[in-house]
């Protein structure tokens, strides 16, 4: 038995982190600050369809772009698909294995088979949609052509264990980011309520909405539904948060740890990857004595303090520890609270840069540049100019200005994101 399998062995083989890539731009923002993959989908078959995507020579640019820095790239092929959703297919996968993508993300068996005939030189990994939350239906996956298995949400840290202990296959788990209210993600609500089918890409967030109760003969009066007065968002659950429990899940086995988020911002990408990235790269300097009581570890209290500024939610282990309750709800808000936001990307580096602002920008403003690690530098912007040299007091999102900061920002690189507290 190795030490993954065991969980005891005196230094645990570090998992994969796996981030978002809604676009190109966010695809690049998770390279820069350590994902070691990324996924991403293709304009059909996948289940965020109001994503940015990638057409098929933004997907050939990104894995061009991913593996020259040594970056994995997955494609979701995840809906789960009714009969006329699979007009096209064929020719899809057989497009993305010419690509050379790294593996596909897959939900539905007849998809999966349908890869496993004509792309079988990709992996197959089981998207969270299969709801796999025993040992039988990990090893009936695996059976099935599937190399990697992205548990069920709905899994405890011991349930987790079991099912490592009984198969050989990868395992990925989510680590960070919305949670669904209904089971591993499978909602009919938005069908329901809107008629955009959560399970085909297209998913309005119903469980985000506020709700009232009418009463049948009294129709135009709403009555509140409350719990002990803390609201009406009755279906918002707060986000999934597992940065703490990462010396158990390394030591559990897990080989991938995911981040959701396809349609958030490359300020969450960029400000969840560099932190998971800093707390793996913690773990990875540890003695091998401090593994025989992963349990005991502890990571930099500044770590969960980078976390919250990316915007939450609130934060929940969901059912890592125990089954959820009422606590794991957020009853007042469906939005994340952001107490920082971004202000600019680097886009030249140089004790000068070229940025393109985000939000509007204005010379004399304190603002914090992201470094990768978790380095935080603050700085003030003493001046700015465009690009024709003309002094500028303020920048608009969009424009592209070259700073002067105090200190000199010569230790920023392309691609790296300045940000601001609102």
């Amino acid at each position: 038995m190795n030490e993954k399998e065991s969980g005891k062995g005196p230094r645990p083989v570090l998992p994969e982190l796996l981030a978002p890539a809604g676009n190109y731009e966010k695809l690049v923002t998770a390279v820069h600050y350590g994902a070691d993959a990324v996924y991403l989908g293709g304009r059909r078959f996948s289940l965020r369809a109001k994503a940015g995507n990638f057409d098929a020579e933004a997907m050939r640019e990104g894995v061009r772009y991913a593996h020259a820095h040594g970056v994995k790239v997955y494609v979701t092929v995840n809906i789960l698909a009714h009969n006329d959703d699979l007009a096209g297919l064929d020719g899809y996968l057989r497009e993305l294995g010419a690509i050379g993508v790294d593996a596909l993300i897959i939900a539905d068996p007849g998809i999966l088979m349908r890869a496993r005939t004509l792309v079988p030189q990709l992996p197959l990994h089981l998207s969270t949609q299969a709801n796999v939350t025993n040992r039988l239906a990990a090893a009936f996956w695996l059976g099935q052509g599937a190399v990697r298995l992205n548990l069920a949400r709905e899994l405890s840290l011991a349930e987790i264990r079991a099912i490592r202990g009984a198969v050989a296959g990868e395992l990925e788990i989510f680590v960070h980011g919305a949670l669904c209210i209904s089971y591993s993600g499978r909602c009919m609500l938005s069908n329901y309520m809107t008629g955009r089918d959560a399970n085909r890409g297209n998913c309005a967030h119903p469980c985000r909405y506020s709700y009232a109760l009418v009463e049948e003969k009294r129709p135009g009066q709403y009555f509140p539904v409350e719990e002990d007065e803390r609201g009406t968002y009755i279906f918002n659950a707060k986000d999934l948060c597992l940065l703490e429990a990462l010396p158990e899940l390394a030591a559990a086995g897990v080989d991938s740890l995911k981040i959701e988020g396809r349609m958030k911002s490359i300020f969450y990408v960029g400000g969840t990857v560099r932190v998971y990235r800093a707390a793996l790269d913690f773990l990875g300097g540890l003695p091998a004595e401090a593994w025989r009581r992963p349990e005991a570890i502890r990571l930099p209290e500044v770590l969960m303090e980078e976390l919250l500024k990316t915007g939450t939610r609130g934060t929940s282990d969901n059912f890592l520890r125990q089954r959820p309750g009422a606590d794991e709800m957020l009853y007042q808000t469906p939005r994340a609270t952001q107490p920082c936001e971004p202000v600019a990307v680097i886009r030249r580096a140089g004790d000068q840069p070229l940025v393109e602002a985000r939000n509007p920008l204005a010379s004399g403003e304190a603002v914090e540049y992201m470094g990768r690690g978790i380095a935080v530098l603050p700085l003030r912007i003493a001046a700015m100019h465009n690009e024709r040299c003309e002094p500028l007091s303020r920048a608009n999102p969009g424009e592209r200005v070259v700073l002067t900061t105090d200190p000199p920002l010569a230790r920023g690189e392309v691609n790296g994101i300045l940000r601001r507290t609102r």
